[in-house]
């Protein structure tokens, strides 16, 4: 499906918690997240630090959406 969706134009980014399977599926943005039941977050940490942890994750993805890539790229979360 994201493959479609690129191809009408629209860039997509992949968060996901196992990156080759988005290497696999063949998506061109890719952001890693947290644990596979838990995302785009940690429960464990105090409220504030896992504000901060989607925050991070969320500005990545939208930096992954401004950059033109012409091949798969994974943009690792700062």
């Amino acid at each position: 499906m994201l493959k479609e969706i690129e191809r009408a134009g629209l860039p997509i980014v992949h968060m996901c918690t196992i990156v080759p399977i988005s290497l696999t599926v063949g998506a061109n943005r890719i952001v890693p997240t947290i644990a596979i039941p838990h995302p785009l977050g940690n429960p464990s940490l105090p409220k504030e630090e896992e504000k901060a942890l989607r925050r991070k994750l969320v500005e990545t993805a939208l930096k992954a959406l401004e950059t033109p890539v012409e091949d798969q790229t994974v943009f690792e979360v700062k």
